[in-house]
């Protein structure tokens, strides 16, 4: 009944790109809890407390049903004052934030200039959108001027919304945001940067690299709460108009099943964490750079500042060859190919958290030379 399926899957392998579940095994150097937080005895705390006072499992229905529930409240003004917000609104994943956010807000006649490169979640709202979307070169806020202008010069009239990740999940680089500021400035556009990876790594508190651009009324910032705050969920950033729209008109928000409340008391510590433990930044900024110095140096990965390194091998067959051979040395590292990444940059994304060690890295750089002069290479 599904051979057209099954056909589909057996070129996807046929090509190095079947995907498969994996179990978690070996050194972590593929997931984003970048400072640890999934197993911070301050969160499991809260949660333990949360129950204690009798907070439910799941919250029953939609937000604006009976799902509503206090501790997401509590979570959302916590959260815009953590980080400089007028308002935040709770979703149950960066995805359906994403998503629903460009779905909603851009309407007919507006325009989204989206990096190149903007993730996935972000490309489906927009798919789903009525606003027209062009791509801009990856980093080149220079680009993002020309494709505004164009679209003016061709009679454009709506809104421009100027959509863009501060730190790129793949790559590892960070926007020019203060170039795009003044362009989303100049050009009465919005901009809404999503700070999926730098949220809890960067930023005075670990705010993020949006810092200091939150609260104005043409900013609006999406933050995960998966990554390095540990536990799931997003918040969505900015003005109180916002929010409300997405709460009146955002179908990803209106007819899902609200976030669990135990999630936003655990985020709320997490949040908490970020405030009052600001050593953990500091010991991943140190072992970045040790990543980041051993990477480059031995494996000619660009030097990204940050805790992403990608290797770029551009074979989808070796790149999955080579992490097979780290996975079998002991370290999760898994490869990343097409169409996650542009087509001829498949490659090892290489993570680093507080789950490893300074030691854990020097191994792993050592096994990887020795996958990639060997058998595998």
């Amino acid at each position: 009944m599904f051979e057209d399926l099954s056909r589909h899957l057996h070129g996807l392998s046929e090509r190095a790109r079947l995907r498969a579940l994996a179990p978690r095994t070996g050194l972590d150097f593929t997931s984003n809890d970048y400072l640890g937080l999934t197993s911070h005895p301050g969160l499991r705390s809260a949660v333990a407390a949360a129950l204690e006072r009798g907070v439910p499992l799941g919250s029953g229905g939609s937000r604006l049903l009976r799902g509503n529930h206090e501790e997401h409240e509590l979570l959302e003004a916590e959260a815009a004052a953590q980080f400089g917000a007028d308002t935040a609104l709770f979703f149950s994943s960066g995805y359906a934030a994403n998503a629903t956010l460009f779905a909603t807000l851009p309407q007919k006649g507006d325009l989204v200039v989206r990096d190149a490169l903007m993730h996935a979640s972000a490309r489906e709202g927009m798919r789903l959108g009525r606003a027209q979307v062009v791509a801009a070169q990856h980093n080149d806020a220079d680009a993002f001027a020309d494709a505004i202008s164009a679209w003016r010069k061709g009679g454009g009239a709506g809104r421009v919304w100027i959509a863009v990740e501060s730190l790129y999940s793949m790559d590892g680089d960070a926007a020019p945001l203060g170039d795009l500021a003044a362009l989303a400035n100049g050009k009465d556009a919005v901009l809404v940067v999503d700070e999926a990876h730098a949220t809890g790594v960067f930023g005075p508190e670990g705010r993020g690299l949006a810092t200091g651009l939150e609260g104005r009324e043409n900013v609006i910032t999406m933050h995960t709460c998966g990554k390095a705050l540990g536990c799931e969920g997003a918040l969505v950033c900015g003005p109180a108009a916002v929010r409300n729209f997405l709460i009146n008109r955002g179908a990803g928000f209106i007819f899902s099943t609200a976030p669990s409340p135990l999630m936003a008391a655990a985020t709320r510590a997490a949040l908490r964490v970020l405030r009052t433990e600001p050593h953990l930044r500091e010991r991943l900024r140190m072992l970045c750079a040790h990543a980041n110095g051993l990477l480059t140096k031995h494996v000619d990965a660009p030097q990204t500042g940050s805790q992403i390194i990608p290797v770029v091998l551009g074979d989808d067959a070796r790149a999955v060859a080579v992490a097979r051979a780290l996975q079998e040395s002991g370290f999760d590292v898994r490869a990343i190919r097409p169409p996650t990444v542009p087509e001829g940059t498949a490659r090892l994304r290489i993570s680093i958290t507080l789950n490893v060690t300074a030691a854990d890295v020097d191994q792993l750089v050592a096994a990887m030379c020795d996958a990639l002069s060997g058998a595998v290479a």
